[in-house]
């Protein structure tokens, strides 16, 4: 199983969104600094995550809601 995870930062309320197999594993190693992309921004905190059966699909999901870069469109994600 494969999930896209929806991180938020406590530093600027900014998000990042990526995929793992285990989102409670990758939150740690994100707020251990270990992810340069958001390692200034930490500490962060696991708001959401979506579940997909095979990697392809989550990187498609990924991929979709990157492309938006739209702060409305993910908290309406998050919020349902």
């Amino acid at each position: 199983m494969y999930y896209v995870y929806f991180l938020q930062s406590q530093k600027d309320n900014g998000y990042y969104i990526g995929v793992t197999s285990n989102p409670r594993k990758r939150l740690q190693e994100h707020n251990n600094g270990l992810s340069k992309s958001t390692r200034f921004r930490k500490p962060w905190v696991l708001v959401r995550t979506e579940p997909y059966e095979d990697i392809k699909s989550a990187y498609r999901r990924e991929r979709f809601l990157k492309a938006k870069k739209s702060r409305i469109i993910i908290e309406k994600i998050i919020e349902s």
